[in-house]
């Protein structure tokens, strides 16, 4: 009698082991599915333009985006600059703020801050009041100001309205290069005065 209840015990070891190896398998085989689900919906497909060829994917400019934090502000001290109408003195005063998305960047920013006061009151002592005073001047003044603000280290920005001038006449096509995003994200006025 005491060798049967040993046969008995002896019969579920070997079930245990065999259990343990499909349930580890199992779980092994969905981690793998959902690494390659998640590689495929991460993959994005190149852009392609009108003509059909494939563009590069605009290039990130030193800064990482990230959303789960929020942007950082680098105010400029305010410009006081003589405008460049002739028939009358005027002059502006702006105030200016550079929004980033990466804090690191801001410092870079703040580094270069001599050359980028710089290239922006070049760019405000060349425009003249009614340029100023119009909405989509200042919209223009804007994308002005965001491409001279990163000009200093390096980053170089597409200027968006010789793109668009498609009635002058072109003596070289230039290649198409791949876009570069701005690190700086917005230009923010915190105060505009012409006279």
């Amino acid at each position: 009698m005491a060798t049967a209840p040993a046969a008995d015990n002896a019969a579920p070891k070997g079930g245990g082991s065999k259990k343990l190896i499909i349930i580890l398998a199992a779980v092994l085989l969905l981690v793998l599915a959902g690494g390659g689900a998640a590689l495929m919906l991460l993959k994005k497909k190149p852009a392609e333009d009108e003509d059909g060829e494939a563009i590069e994917a605009p290039v990130k400019a030193r800064a990482h985006v990230r959303s789960d934090q929020p942007p950082t502000f680098v105010p400029l001290d305010p410009f006081t600059v003589n405008l460049a109408d002739k028939d009358v003195d005027r002059f502006a005063q702006i105030g200016i703020t550079l929004q980033v998305e990466d804090p690191k960047f801001a410092d870079q920013i703040k580094a270069y801050m001599p050359a980028i006061r710089s290239n922006v009151l070049l760019v405000l002592s060349r425009k003249t009041a009614v340029e100023l005073l119009t909405p989509e001047g200042k919209e223009k003044l804007a994308r002005d100001i965001m491409r001279e603000s990163v000009r200093p280290m390096g980053i170089e920005l597409d200027d968006e309205d010789d793109e668009a001038d498609d009635d002058a006449p072109r003596k070289k096509k230039k290649k198409r290069r791949a876009a570069v995003e701005s690190p700086v994200t917005q230009v923010l006025f915190s105060n505009f005065i012409v006279q």
